[in-house]
């Protein structure tokens, strides 16, 4: 059984599962209101491209404390529950492992869920193969997956400073300003949430556009509740909340 999330390294991965075990690979996608709904559409429509058996999962982690309170290991408690959840479905099905997209490159960022994954014995058959990110995207371009160069994903509640708690308005507002932007031109976006300030990511090349549409991209955030609009001028990159997380490991 295989978390399938319809990003690019599940996508792959379910691509290949397809091919090699046929109708023994069954794809479970979590919904909730962690994830933008746009990519539970995308995820039904990818799973019946590729032909492989598909079922929809409702989580309801937001009714967790210890995720909402939004702890350093937030991470760990979703992950927690929704192995759980699929470990149950797997048994119901008698699938024996139960497997998800993470690939050898996000081994070098700061992941506490990789905890409950080793806790209830999830593979990751990416990592084990030592295949990283630029690796599934040059494999995925070969085998002609639109999701090739798709942007990455990330549940919404990665755009939330810690300490900071989680609510599901809270999750559904930087999901619409985030898809705002996307409409706006901007192909990756990450909307980074400090309380009354947000941080904007978009790619490097994007930048000088942000600054072209700012009187309507500070239009639409302020009426949000946001006193303070910045871009980050570093770009886009993944896990960038966990950056001082990291440097206080290496220190």
């Amino acid at each position: 059984m295989l978390a399938y999330s319809g990003g690019a390294d599940s996508t792959f991965l379910l691509k290949v599962a397809r091919d090699v075990l046929g109708k023994k690979i069954l794809a479970v996608t979590a919904t909730s209101t962690l994830f933008p709904k746009e990519e539970l559409i995308f995820a039904k429509k990818m799973a019946k491209t590729l032909g492989a058996r598909h079922k929809i999962m409702k989580i309801a982690v937001l009714k967790n404390k210890k995720f909402t309170l939004n702890p350093v290991n937030r991470c760990y408690f979703c992950k927690k529950e929704l192995f759980s959840h699929f470990k149950k479905i797997a048994k119901k099905f008698k699938l024996k492992f139960v497997l998800d997209g993470s690939n050898a490159t996000d081994k070098k960022d700061f992941r506490p869920g990789s905890q409950a994954k080793r806790e209830l014995r999830i593979r990751s058959p990416l990592q084990e193969a030592g295949i990283g990110k630029e690796d599934v995207r040059k494999l995925s371009k070969r085998l002609r997956l639109i999701t090739w160069n798709k942007p990455a994903l990330s549940c919404l509640a990665s755009r939330v400073a810690y300490g900071i708690k989680i609510t599901p308005r809270l999750l559904r507002g930087i999901n619409i300003l985030e898809v705002q932007l996307q409409h706006l031109g901007f192909k990756q976006v990450r909307l980074r949430h400090y309380n009354h300030l947000c941080r904007i990511e978009v790619f490097k090349d994007d930048l000088p556009a942000v600054i072209r549409k700012s009187s309507l991209i500070l239009d639409r955030f302020k009426k949000f509740g946001y006193h303070f609009v910045t871009v980050d001028l570093e770009g886009y990159r993944c896990g960038s909340m966990n950056i001082a997380i990291k440097n206080q490991h290496a220190r």
